[in-house]
């Protein structure tokens, strides 16, 4: 089972990133941005706490099936209020592991679950049309720049000792 676990042929690919100044407040969509440990997201409003949710990342590929039980064309990354859209790759599949995104190691901490702000961002429904696909949290393990375009992969770790 660890075997299949640890069994992501495929990288991902950062789409978007997005950065919240101040606490329910828009996200500004940027190109590029900096992960540290001890910031997390700098420039988000969470930077700075320590934690298990210093990054939320988002299945590109979760956007149209929300937008189709919501029955619009399309949906905004910046109202699902996740930092980062990755596509190409299961971020579920991502659980106990740590991954690289661009410069950054990160580790997955959790589901990030759908909060009430969902009803406001997409209109009645919106909280039920996350459900399932509201993505994942992550701490910094190793900071660094991540832009969009960056690959996203997993670390495969090895419990075997080395041989010299």
């Amino acid at each position: 089972m660890k075997d299949l676990l640890q069994s992501i042929p495929h990288t991902g690919k950062i789409e978007w990133i997005g950065l919240r100044p101040q606490k329910r407040g828009a996200l500004a969509s940027v190109q590029n941005a900096r992960l540290t440990p001890e910031e997390g997201l700098t420039g988000d409003h969470y930077s700075g706490r320590s934690g298990k949710r210093q990054v939320t990342l988002v299945q590109a590929e979760h956007l149209p099936v929300v937008a189709a039980i919501l029955r619009k064309d399309k949906t905004d990354p910046a109202l699902t209020r996740r930092n980062i859209v990755v596509s190409g790759i299961n971020l579920l599949a991502l659980k106990g592991q740590q991954f690289r995104m661009g410069e950054a190691l990160l580790e997955y901490t959790g589901a990030c679950h759908p909060c009430s702000r969902m009803e406001e961002n997409f209109g009645p429904g919106g909280y039920n049309a996350m459900r399932g696909h509201g993505g994942i949290t992550a701490k910094v393990i190793e900071g660094g720049t991540i832009a969009v375009g960056d690959v996203v992969s997993l670390i495969v770790s090895s419990n075997e000792p080395d041989h010299e």
